[in-house]
């Protein structure tokens, strides 16, 4: 269908919203806006976790660069590695309302 818009989820409720709102009408909260203003791609972050996850580039996309600086000071051994990849499986069997949840 020509012009059809994907759904989106409120971040702080996780309520689905038409993709146009500005404002969640169940809590009320402000809505960031499109990629790049506040929300993260779910398969973006799988992939980044699962090929380059001993970097913890996924951790520095989601916003934990506490996180990502561990994995980058560990990365000389297996367990980042391991870890990302992990978390990339997890983030692809997530719902994409439980992980704007999470870390939208």
């Amino acid at each position: 269908m020509e012009g059809q818009l994907t759904n989106r989820f409120c971040h702080a409720c996780g309520n689905q919203l038409d993709p146009r709102a500005e404002i969640c009408p169940k809590c009320g909260v402000r809505q960031l806006g499109k990629n790049g203003q506040g929300e993260k791609n779910r398969v973006a972050a799988a992939l980044f976790a699962i090929f380059l996850g001993g970097l913890g580039i996924h951790k520095f996309y989601l916003g934990q660069v506490g996180m990502g600086i561990v994995y980058l000071i560990f990365f000389w051994s297996v367990i980042p590695v391991i870890v990302g990849f992990v978390e990339g499986v997890i983030y692809l069997t997530m719902s994409d309302a439980d992980f704007m949840i999470k870390y939208g």
